[in-house]
């Protein structure tokens, strides 16, 4: 074999070992981001196995407060209803409000807060609130770091050649971004 086949072999060899690099390596991202995002899929469904209680013990201290437990209840649903990161996170917004509403008619029932199977349910809900913002995070960083590495060269062009494509963030709709009012 003759020296310039022998260093285009290598060449070759090379840039081979280098794409299966960088194709494994997308390919381990999108399994964190599914992870990730399998991950946030368990605290909403924690969330939503927590309503049924927490809307039962409202009901006997409330019971003219129809609507609100019908939103809670439709919420509620739509959530357990979604499958992508847009669906869920508009259903997890809507579910958000929903139970604002349901908190805001239980501060007119001061034995309701009194209550410690109430309260012990609140406590286990902001629990699970703060788990979903870290799912939420989680899964972010996953995606930031898949669409970075398909938005770099040459990694982009190799996983444009293989199909991958950007994954969605988990955002926060518009009226979760506003400055809370509060008054006294």
């Amino acid at each position: 074999m003759s020296t310039p086949l022998i260093i285009l072999l290598v060449v070759i060899g090379i840039v081979i070992i280098y794409v299966i690099s960088v194709y494994n390596s997308l390919a381990s991202l999108r399994v964190r981001i599914k992870e990730a995002f399998s991950g946030i899929d368990i605290q909403l469904k924690r969330r939503v196995d927590l309503i049924p209680n927490l809307l039962e013990t409202v009901k006997g201290y409330a019971k003219h407060e129809k609507e609100v437990f019908e939103n809670v209840t439709k919420a509620r649903s739509a959530l357990m209803k979604a499958d992508t990161p847009a669906q869920k996170a508009e259903s997890d917004n809507m579910l958000t409000g929903a139970l604002k509403s349901l908190f805001a008619v239980a501060e007119a029932y001061p034995q309701l807060r009194a209550n410690e199977n109430f309260k012990a349910l609140q406590d286990e809900l902001a629990d699970t609130e703060n788990k979903i913002a870290y799912s939420r995070q989680f899964y972010n960083g996953n995606v930031r770091d898949f669409n970075t590495t398909l938005q770099t060269f040459p990694s982009g062009m190799i996983g444009s050649m293989f199909g991958f494509k950007q994954e969605e963030f988990f955002q926060a709709e518009e009226e979760e971004r506003k400055p809370v009012k509060v008054t006294f």
